[in-house]
């Protein structure tokens, strides 16, 4: 099984999303986070809704998920934004050693 996983959320306000990738960042908790527009569905408050965001890729270690997941909730402005982890199974050596140097 391996340490390394990657972390998804989104975000729908540049300035809202600079402020969390830059917590993660600045704190070692990422290795790298890559950011991608998408059209986002979903039902909220009974309603149907279409939203433009932005889809976060974070790469970090299994062992900082829950300070990852405390980061982006404390800086999110969602009520209830994605947070999910998505464990990587395998990958280039090279690579994780890379997301552990990078990391705390």
């Amino acid at each position: 099984m391996s340490d390394y996983c990657v972390v998804l959320t989104t975000f729908g306000d540049e300035a809202n999303g600079e402020q969390i990738i830059d917590a993660l960042i600045s704190q070692r908790l990422a290795a790298c986070i890559q950011v991608m527009p998408i059209q986002s569905y979903y039902r909220w408050d009974g309603k149907v809704n279409c939203d433009a965001e932005k889809l976060v890729v974070i790469k970090t270690t299994k062992a900082l998920y829950e300070k990852v997941q405390d980061t982006i909730t404390a800086n999110h402005a969602y009520e209830t934004p994605q947070v999910v982890q998505v464990p990587i199974t395998d990958g280039l050596p090279a690579y994780l050693d890379w997301i552990s140097d990078e990391t705390q």
